[in-house]
């Protein structure tokens, strides 16, 4: 390597002056991140994950992972001969599926993401929703356009919930004492049910309920895009409307938007949609002056 290409091309000491500042600015601060998609099947990524947390927590981060596990709920279902329907990409939830679902999410996930975490050095700890009364819930109804001349019908999910309540108390003791919690989004009802909740409104319940720093939401694609495919590195609250209306932000990619900028209208200062297939994309997004994904702001 020449002379010229050793000042000009960035070196991994360039990459470490450059995290610093965000370094000094996150410490102490909390962080909640939705883990879910591809990068919880991918072999290489889930090392990747754990290594991450491992690592914010180590440079003084307050990290709280909370997880999905959509394929693999299928998968089991799948297995059982139980068969799944989905309205407006919701999975209607039967007692036998919420068995599954939960019995997926707080036993197999969870536990293979703490156990991978501990491989790595960290300290986690899983918890279901239900665990010292950590997300009150109740059901949640559905408006479904069934045909277009006819009026939209109520649809009953079962026991798919919403948030009410988020009681942050075993979170807080958990993260002064050293530990990371993985969260499993199920919530307890009223009278006791259990509720199967998106992983990504639980995330942003969450992150207002202990005024986080940042929300970051990891999915498959590199964040939202404009109709030419491309990246938008930034987006405020007043331009989501508008991005919907005119059919920028469509499908499965509104209620993720909407959540995390709920979170950012409620106290959070920002959050991310990052793109989990990439290696190491929440550092590259957190501490880098370019990231990689999308920023809501306020």
């Amino acid at each position: 390597m020449n002379t010229d290409d050793m000042l000009t091309k960035p070196n991994a000491a360039d990459i470490l002056i450059e995290s610093l500042p965000y370094i000094k600015r996150f410490y102490g601060r909390t962080i909640v991140i939705k883990y879910g998609g591809h990068a919880m099947v991918d072999e290489q990524l889930k090392i990747d994950f754990a290594k991450d947390i491992t690592l914010l927590k180590f440079i003084g981060l307050n990290t709280v992972v909370v997880h999905g596990g959509g394929p693999q709920i299928n998968s089991v279902l799948d297995q059982m001969g139980i068969n799944s329907t989905f309205v407006r990409g919701m999975r209607l939830t039967d007692q036998p599926t919420m068995d599954v679902v939960e019995m997926v999410l707080g036993g197999k996930i969870n536990k293979t993401i703490v156990a991978q975490i501990n491989r790595e050095g960290g300290k986690a700890v899983g918890l279901s929703g239900k665990d010292g009364g950590l997300i009150h819930a109740k059901k949640i109804r559905i408006m479904h356009q069934a045909e277009a001349d006819k009026p939209p019908e109520i649809i009953d999910p079962g026991l798919v919930g919403e948030v009410t309540r988020i009681d942050p108390g075993i979170i807080d003791t958990l993260t002064n004492k050293g530990f990371i919690p993985i969260i499993a989004p199920v919530g307890t009802g009223e009278k006791g049910e259990t509720f199967n909740i998106n992983a990504d409104l639980v995330a942003a319940k969450i992150a207002i309920a202990l005024s986080a720093d940042r929300l970051v939401l990891l999915t498959d694609v590199d964040g939202v895009l404009d109709r030419g495919g491309n990246l938008i590195s930034s987006i405020g609250a007043s331009e989501i409307d508008s991005m919907i209306q005119n059919n920028i932000v469509t499908g499965g990619m509104i209620p993720k938007i909407e959540y995390a900028m709920e979170a950012v209208k409620n106290g959070v200062e920002k959050a991310h949609i990052i793109n989990g297939t990439r290696r190491h994309s929440l550092l590259l997004e957190l501490f880098t002056d370019k990231g990689i994904g999308t920023e809501l702001t306020e």
